[in-house]
């Protein structure tokens, strides 16, 4: 499997890491691993006609859940099967009672639970669509194994370009933002928000969002986020908050040797 090249680390690691993004997944969009768990997606999903199809398989299941970043859930077949099946149309629906709004994307995207369409997995070019977004999770799931902050930044970028354009209602949209912990890890960051921020009413946590947002970004709704500028500005204040906390957390004895070995 190609590794990602990541020399620095930070906001000059992401900087360099836009610099080459087209080669870098070019060539792990090529390996081999990646090309083999692409193919067998694609030609096989069509037959997959119920949730039990795909949580059997374990090969499809894994590219299925590494398209939503729920490749930690691989073994957890029986609620995958769960939300997959009871979709998302009923609010007493798994999948809606679940906290991760992943969960939601995973059933809406498979359509195995909607009683008017039914499953999407015949559909032309719905294999293609999967391994597209597995391919991009995939990239950042191998950057984070060496830097996880750059994995948050590059996920927060993706996410927001999509949820920026999306046609539901500003307070869904931040919704949305707050019930994605990847996502919602970066805001936190960014605004300097405390450990135990979570723990607030969730309409609470909304509205502090929102003014955040505002005051430190200049953000007034969720679509603003389309603007590739301001996503920017998010991952930059996120990066730099970021690594003034790691620097904060040193002792004196590491932050001697980070300036000897710098």
């Amino acid at each position: 499997m190609f590794q990602p090249l990541l020399p620095l680390s930070g906001l000059p690691g992401w900087v360099m890491l836009n610099r080459t993004m087209d080669s870098q997944t070019a060539a792990f969009d090529a390996s081999p691993e990646i090309l083999r768990d692409t193919a067998y997606f694609e030609a096989n999903i069509g037959a997959v006609k119920t949730a039990e199809d795909l949580v059997s398989d374990r090969r499809l299941l894994r590219v299925a859940l590494g398209a939503f970043g729920l490749e930690d859930d691989i073994d957890n077949r029986f609620l995958i099967r769960k939300v997959l099946e009871e979709g998302v149309a009923k609010p007493e629906a798994l999948a809606n009672k679940l906290s991760d709004e992943r969960y939601k994307q995973l059933s809406s995207a498979f359509g195995f639970g909607s009683v008017v369409f039914g499953a999407r997995t015949g559909e032309e070019g719905f294999g293609a669509e999967i391994t597209a977004k597995f391919r991009a999770r995939s990239f950042e799931v191998a950057v984070g194994q060496q830097d996880e902050s750059l994995r948050l930044a590059m996920n927060a970028a993706r996410e927001l370009a999509e949820i920026g354009n999306d046609d539901a209602n500003d307070t869904t949209k931040w919704f949305r933002i707050l019930g994605t912990p990847p996502l919602r890890s970066v805001f936190e960051t960014a605004f300097g928000l405390p450990a135990g921020f979570g723990q607030l009413d969730i309409d609470r946590q909304l509205e502090v969002f929102r003014e955040a947002a505002r005051d430190k970004l200049g953000i007034g709704a969720v679509d603003d986020f389309a603007d590739e500028a301001l996503r920017e500005k998010l991952v930059e204040t996120y990066l730099l908050r970021d690594q003034i906390k790691a620097f904060a957390a040193q002792t004196p004895q590491s932050i001697a040797l980070t300036l000897l070995q710098a």
